[in-house]
């Protein structure tokens, strides 16, 4: 899939970004990507991956402007179609929050959710 079809698929706010790119400077690895996934799990039978990690064969890679990639495996893309990934912090927390289109059900920390 080519990247600009993944960046309307799987859309990051720029705080998201912002954070993804602080997060990667973090890594003493090279090479690193954002994956998200989907996995089951979670009060609501799926819940949210989140992780730094090389490529996987199969992956969809998207490459964004602000030099980072999103990988994203053929399976989690079906249920990520239309998500919004953003990053909120303060007092009570801080953490990318998803926003699911295709969610029907959430749980009440939205770290799971069902289709």
């Amino acid at each position: 899939m080519a990247d600009t079809e993944i960046r309307d698929i799987v859309n990051l706010t720029e705080s998201a970004r912002k954070e993804v790119l602080r997060l990667l400077a973090l890594e003493t690895e090279e090479g690193l990507g954002l994956r998200l996934a989907v996995q089951g799990g979670g009060c609501s039978g799926l819940s949210y991956q989140v992780a730094f990690t090389r490529p996987e064969p199969g992956d969809n890679v998207a490459e964004f402007p602000e030099g980072f990639r999103v990988l994203v495996d053929p399976k989690s893309l079906l249920y990520l179609k239309g998500v919004v990934v953003d990053h909120q912090g303060g007092v009570s927390g801080r953490g990318f929050v998803f926003r699911n289109p295709n969610a029907e059900n959430t749980c009440g920390c939205g770290e799971s959710f069902s289709v």
